[in-house]
């Protein structure tokens, strides 16, 4: 499974994030289009550094009120040379924090060198917490899987299996029996941390299933608004097998199984697929009993258990 390579350019980035953090943009906005690449997401403290003895290249650069302070202090020539020094490294965009008065060498060197200049009223370590997070969103390696992804009880499920085994159909029983569709057919996997693996519906794809025999159909029109959602951490895969692989299935289902996303261990159930099996209450049986798992019960742990237990019962098998 190859990992798709991102970017996320400043102005995107500026769009994320000017109305939770207040953004303004200052100036330099002919270099809206410089990049954050997925380079960046390697390093530690994803290039948001309240520093300038820690100014890195092609990054985020914040100052909050020390270094405001320190550029206060300076006559007009040594602040010159901080300002160059500051933007003589290519940085991606500088944010002023605090609403901290931005001293016209600032700005100058800002429409100069084409780097955006934004001001925001929030403290500086806020911001950095809310723009690392927004990039590392951004950043995330990814890859797209097929299948149809919904939330079941909670938890976000993947349904796989070959071409017209039934995964949209499925899907539907479950979204008339109050559960949420995120995509069909193609989703869009993140990994958003190094346990966590995030699923989101492309845009265009957002509200639609296919169905076959009845076409594409919009469910947020048909099944209102709480019958969709635009992305989930993906918990448990579902595999529909065909019924003649059936014996390959673990009957007692000792043996756990998963399947690797992304670098991620992501658990999976295969469920196998016949005539009169109903298969929306065995997925929701299914989740159900991966809760149980997270929580430390597994039943068939239980079961045999149980059965060593009587087996070893001296009055085991006498009548």
């Amino acid at each position: 499974m190859d990992a798709l390579i991102h970017h996320v350019s400043v102005e995107e980035l500026f769009s994320r994030a000017a109305e939770q953090l207040r953004l303004t943009w200052l100036a330099g906005r002919l270099g809206g289009g410089r990049r954050l690449t997925s380079d960046t997401i390697q390093k530690p403290s994803l290039a948001l550094i309240g520093h300038l003895n820690f100014v890195h290249p092609n990054r985020v650069q914040v100052l909050g009120c020390a270094e405001m302070d320190y550029l206060r202090k300076l006559d007009p020539e040594a602040l010159q040379k901080a300002v160059d020094n500051l933007y003589s490294t290519e940085l991606a965009a500088v944010v002023v924090a605090n609403d901290e008065r931005v001293p016209e060498a600032l700005v100058e060197a800002a429409e100069r060198t084409e780097t955006p200049l934004f001001t925001s009223p929030e403290q500086s370590p806020f911001l950095m917490q809310v723009l690392s997070h927004l990039i590392t969103q951004a950043l995330a390696p990814s890859t797209i899987m097929h299948g149809v992804f919904l939330e079941v009880l909670g938890l976000g499920v993947l349904i796989t299996g070959d071409p017209s085994v039934g995964k949209s159909e499925l899907a539907l029983e479950l979204i008339t029996r109050g559960h949420r569709l995120i995509a069909d057919d193609a989703l869009e996997v993140y990994a958003v941390s190094p346990e966590t693996v995030e699923g989101r519906c492309p845009t265009l794809l957002q509200d639609f299933m296919e169905v076959r025999g009845l076409g594409v159909l919009n469910i947020r029109r048909l099944f209102g608004e709480t019958a969709v959602k635009p992305k989930k951490n993906v918990k448990l895969i579902i595999h529909l097998t065909p019924a003649e692989q059936w014996h390959t299935i673990d009957r007692l289902d000792m043996k756990a199984e998963s399947r690797d996303i992304l670098g991620v261990m992501v658990p999976e159930v295969r469920i196998p697929v016949a005539v009169g099996r109903n298969l929306a209450v065995l997925v929701e049986v299914a989740v159900r009993n991966h809760i149980l798992r997270l929580r430390g019960f597994n039943s068939a742990e239980e079961f045999a258990e149980r059965q060593r237990a009587m087996m070893m019962d001296p009055n085991f098998g006498v009548d």
